[in-house]
């Protein structure tokens, strides 16, 4: 698409989309949020950016093969898992290593453990698998004859 303006939206939106949706990301193991709306968010903003700037672009913004993405957070999701059930012996059972509860319930330390890392793996799940099928769609779209402006053949006025 040639559209300057929606070119010149999307310099500003898809850079502020892909933020939100690492706060999302972040916020989501103790709020509502997490890895599925923060991977939604962020493959919107690749969908943006594919309509704005070209599928090559985006490709090239995305910096990895999409379903490699997608296979990295299946990978950290099923190790989340595996913690869980080496440390405490159920599969997806919450680690915190650096979450200390004193004897009167006071928490220290970081709220970082095997949740975070959960999120992390649906959030390039997400992000992986939407892009993917988003590009695969446009570039399918873009091999396909336009039915309403057919090509005219040499010597057709």
């Amino acid at each position: 698409m040639n559209s300057l303006v929606l070119s010149a939206a999307t310099r500003l939106l898809a850079p502020l989309m892909l933020a939100f949706s690492l706060f999302i990301l972040l916020r989501g193991h103790n709020e509502p949020g997490g890895g599925f709306i923060g991977g939604l968010i962020a493959a919107t903003a690749f969908a943006l950016y594919a309509k704005a700037e070209g599928l090559a672009a985006a490709r090239r913004a995305l910096r990895f093969e999409p379903m490699g993405l997608a296979l990295a957070g299946l990978g950290a999701a099923v190790l989340a898992g595996v913690w869980g059930w080496l440390a405490r012996g159920a599969f997806l059972a919450g680690v915190w290593p650096l979450l200390e509860i004193g004897p009167d319930g006071e928490k220290t330390g970081l709220p970082v453990g095997s949740a975070l890392i959960f999120d992390i793996g649906v959030y390039l799940v997400v992000v992986g698998a939407v892009t993917g099928l988003f590009l695969a769609l446009e570039e399918d779209a873009a091999r396909a004859p336009d039915p309403v402006h057919p090509p005219t053949r040499p010597g057709e006025g």
